[in-house]
């Protein structure tokens, strides 16, 4: 079984600390450090928990390599083509996966059905898309070579991690950074997290031969409302999460200040499957639905310029930026209205949506010195939607509950006890390289801070946005979030997604009141 490095644990540990830091004192004091559920070592250093078999909760997926990340830099000419043939890329898959699950139990009977009637055929349709890829490269440019083997796609159970994603580690997971943290992978289904993990539920009863706490069946038989997850397995009760404390550096110098824009709870219902960052001009390209605040002229098909005379849901008209995220179900049996539409129920997301109690957006400064203004329509994607096959070098999912902040899970849904919230926490990248507002795998224009807080080499601090996602959900392991069908609502492919679209004016007083130490709205 893989483990994920010492390294890697550290630096999501860090980016989780980080937001509670944000959030809670407005980046100074002493905060809560994060436990990394599947994998963390304790605030001692101990090793990580022991894993437990789950043979009852495997579900089978299809794991495909990432293509963005096996592309050299795309010219700006050959972009939107490229970007509307990765998002084809990523309708095969989800075609190809509802073959499989149809499939099924003839291919549990006859294995080579799988390569004859799903995983050839898709392999075909890749390498033409591949194909089509290198050739609008090869119009303004020099053709990429290789590109085909990226084509290939195999069959795998939940619970044996994948390390086709590319990336650093340091959620900027570019061309040729190869592998997944050093081949140190992750295994999804198995871990349960910090003094969670030894066998036992929330209920006493080990996971693997006990009882599903939300169904009271064998968690064997419980595989979501779609038939695609989550399992029993993904879900950890947060009161046997091990807590801990940390005291974040500040240098003398630093932006302490913080700057709250209030933008709502997407109340008014907007909803769509598009992602306009990742593919624009393709409808329903995230295959999931998107809660939406802010700017409401957001949808695949949004320019700049729609999006500068939109209208906003956010309270200070000097924002018109959109803040969208997966939303949240409830997996209990009833449907939602988008039951027969696309990043609904015919996504395999289904389920009722969840409006949050509360959200908080806050920008925060830098622990080592003063942050410049982001520049208008800078596009950033943190966390990875696909980060259960691709592995977790662009993961940043952080789960916990309200009263219980100091312990953050990352592949786990936390069950949280009668009283307290479910909350999704999201810190932003927050250094730019000072040129672009977007890049051709949408994260490499952009970056988390090292350890010691310092940006890259080439990059700059920004405000950095961390957005806190409140839901008062019934107690129990009864909810999802929306995903890729084949990545069977894992709670590590939660992710966020912001376009700036402050105007100069109110961007100046982010950046002064930030960097001036003082709370501003």
């Amino acid at each position: 079984m893989r483990r994920i490095s010492r390294k890697k644990r550290s630096t999501l540990a860090n980016r989780a600390i980080a937001a509670s830091a944000a959030l809670i004192l407005g980046g100074g004091g002493l905060v809560a450090v994060n436990v990394y559920a599947s994998a963390g070592e304790g605030p001692s250093g101990s090793s990580p928990p022991t894993r437990t078999q789950n043979a009852g909760s495997r579900l089978s997926t299809i794991d495909c390599p990432e293509a963005v990340n096996g592309l050299p830099d795309v010219p700006d000419e050959a972009r939107g083509e490229v970007d509307r043939e990765l998002a084809a890329m990523d309708t095969q898959i989800t075609d190809a996966y509802q073959q499989f699950a149809d499939r099924k139990e003839q291919i549990a009977r006859d294995p080579g059905l799988a390569e004859n009637a799903v995983l050839g055929p898709l392999r075909s349709k890749r390498t033409a898309s591949l194909d089509r890829i290198g050739i609008a490269i090869g119009r303004v440019g020099e053709r990429p070579a290789g590109l085909e083997s990226l084509a290939g796609c195999s069959l795998r159970a939940d619970d044996s991690r994948g390390g086709n994603g590319g990336g650093r580690g340091d959620g900027n997971g570019g061309p040729g950074d190869g592998g997944q943290d050093d081949g140190q992978g992750q295994d999804q289904g198995q871990n349960q997290g910090q003094d969670g993990g030894q066998g036992q539920d929330p209920g006493g009863q080990d996971p693997g031969q006990g009882q599903d706490p939300g169904q009271g069946e064998d968690p064997g038989q419980d595989q979501g409302q779609g038939g695609n997850g989550p399992v029993a397995a993904d879900f950890v009760d947060i009161q046997s999460v091990q807590p801990g404390v940390d005291r974040p550096r500040q240098r003398r110098g630093a932006s302490r200040g913080t700057f709250t824009t209030d933008c709502g709870r997407n109340e008014n219902g907007k909803f769509n499957p598009d992602n306009v960052i990742v593919a624009p001009g393709v409808s329903n390209g995230a295959h999931h639905m998107h809660d939406y605040i802010g700017n409401q002229a957001n949808d695949a098909f949004a320019s700049d310029d729609d999006l500068a005379n939109g209208a906003t849901t956010c309270r200070n008209q000097g924002d018109r930026s959109t803040y969208y995220w997966p939303v949240l179900r409830l997996q209990n049996g009833q449907d939602e209205d988008d039951v027969n539409a696309d990043g609904g129920g015919r996504d395999q997301n289904v389920g009722e949506i969840q409006t949050p109690s509360q959200v908080t957006l806050k920008f925060v400064g830098s622990p080592v010195g003063r942050v410049t203004a982001m520049p208008r329509f800078l596009r950033i994607i943190t966390g990875d939607a696909k980060a259960f096959t691709n592995g977790d070098a662009n993961a940043n999912a952080s789960w916990s509950c309200t009263g219980f902040e100091d312990r953050q899970l990352t592949d786990k849904y936390p069950i949280c006890p009668e009283g307290s919230q479910v909350v999704r926490t999201f810190a932003f990248q927050n250094c730019w390289d000072g040129q672009n507002t977007d890049s051709a795998n949408h994260r490499t224009h952009v970056a988390f801070a090292q350890d010691d807080g310092r940006c890259p080499n080439g990059f700059r601090a920004v405000p950095q946005l961390v957005q806190r996602i409140v839901y008062d959900v019934p107690p129990g392991p009864g909810f999802a979030v929306d995903s890729f069908p084949e990545q069977l609502h894992k709670p590590i492919t939660d992710h966020g997604d912001f376009i700036n679209v402050f105007d100069d004016r109110l961007m100046k007083k982010m950046v002064r009141c930030i960097n001036d130490g003082r709370r501003c709205r």
